[in-house]
């Protein structure tokens, strides 16, 4: 115990990774806890747990929307993402308000291809 608080040393470590992490890492981060979320969202809709289905879902909004704020427009791909961002934000506005895992899978699936893109140009970044 810190100061009367518990410590939890995951939270610790996970602000650690967060504040020392340089931004091509932290765009992976956000993807990632999007994927995750998203995860969690959709089984909690299958235990009809709809509050916990809502913060997931929220969470992942909160993440398109950090994706949308963070994304550099002086880069022609930036005009290109930012309506796939604005799409992924409807869509999960509409599967918040149904409470619909196939609209979760949809974005589920546009989190891991645009993860997988990421990874990929960020190791060829590193070899240049």
């Amino acid at each position: 115990m810190i100061g009367g608080n518990s410590v939890n040393p995951s939270e610790i470590y996970q602000r650690n990774q967060v504040t020392t992490a340089r931004p091509e890492e932290l765009t992976l981060m956000l993807y990632n806890g999007g994927i995750k979320f998203l995860q969690q969202a959709k089984a909690a809709i299958d235990k009809k747990d709809i509050a916990k289905a809502h913060s997931h879902i929220t969470r992942v909004q909160d993440i398109v929307t950090e994706l949308m704020v963070t994304l550099n427009m002086d880069y022609e791909i930036s005009k290109t993402i930012l309506p796939l961002y604005e799409y992924m934000k409807r869509r999960l506005i509409e599967a918040n308000m149904a409470k619909d895992s196939e609209i979760l899978n949809e974005i589920e699936g546009m989190f891991q291809e645009l993860r997988t893109t990421w990874a990929q140009a960020m190791k060829q970044a590193k070899s240049v």
